[in-house]
């Protein structure tokens, strides 16, 4: 059903914990948007189950290979699908690819990403266990816009924990987890409600 609401598609890879926030979010009301999709490039996401959860549109879409980027061919194939369902803001939630240029273009600034690490440290694969094993006291969760390289896009909102003496790789990771939910939602408020200015790189919040 159309709306005024500011419409999302989801990307996914996995079991889809922080699509679920985002989607629980939106039914609650607490973050003004619509769901119109779902997409994934793993036929047994866990994410794909949400759909029928949260009445959503939810498919598999061919990758076209196993890892890192989408093939030119099949990568258009996404855009179209969230053409297609009139998506205005694409958000990767455990999308584990790399968007091309001409993907991004499509999106001008409107394709946002969640990384476990205080960006711009620990960018790429496994940012808790990068983080873990370089002994930081202090690491967290970074949201922001999403460009052609790999987590180094404009940063909009960030959350921090700390690191306690007695974490293990594995608590740290399910502690940081629950502060994604949230730290998420939190930014797509920002984002949906249009409370926020672009100056080069770096995102300014309005209260």
């Amino acid at each position: 059903m159309s709306t005024n609401l500011p419409s999302v598609g989801i990307l996914a890879s996995g079991r889809g914990s922080n699509c679920e926030a985002i989607l629980q979010a939106i039914a609650e009301g607490t973050l003004a948007a619509q769901a119109n999709l779902i997409l994934s490039d793993n036929p047994k996401a866990g994410v794909l189950e949400l759909g029928s959860k949260f009445n959503v549109p939810a498919r598999y879409l061919d990758p076209g290979r196993p890892r890192a980027r989408l093939t030119p061919d099949c990568e258009p194939r996404y855009a179209r699908a969230l053409q297609e369902a009139d998506v205005e803001w694409v958000i990767l939630a455990g999308f584990m690819r790399i968007l091309s240029k001409d993907f991004l273009s499509q999106f001008p600034d409107r394709v946002v990403n969640i990384h476990p690490s205080l960006l711009p440290s620990f960018p790429g694969l496994d940012g808790v266990g990068q983080a873990f094993a370089h002994g930081v006291k202090v690491t967290g969760c970074t949201v922001h816009f999403v460009d052609a390289g790999m987590d180094t896009g404009p940063i909009i909102h960030q959350k921090a924990i700390d690191v306690l003496p007695g974490d293990t790789e594995a608590s740290l990771r399910k502690r940081l987890l629950t502060h994604e939910h949230r730290t998420y939602v939190e930014a797509l408020q920002i984002l949906m409600s249009k409370r926020y200015d672009r100056q080069g790189r770096r995102v300014v919040i309005h209260s």
